[in-house]
């Protein structure tokens, strides 16, 4: 089975309090398979790197691979 890895933007209250003490009113997420994992990441491309490192490990191959090719 091919497993999908998404990255989903939060907003407002969505967003951890954590990051809402700091003025961060949008965070990002991973899904893997529709499910949450991890943490909320304050930028987009901290998410995406997340996303190429799970790529990685699911494919069995290097995270500079798989960011190149699924971004």
């Amino acid at each position: 089975m091919q497993s999908k890895v998404d990255v989903a933007v939060m907003i407002g209250s969505g967003v951890p309090l954590s990051l809402r003490v700091v003025g961060k009113r949008v965070c990002w997420v991973l899904l893997v398979n529709g499910e949450r994992r991890g943490t909320a990441f304050a930028s987009r491309d901290e998410a995406l790197e997340c996303r190429a490192a799970w790529l990685a490990h699911l494919n069995g191959t290097q995270p500079e691979q798989v960011s190149r090719q699924a971004v």
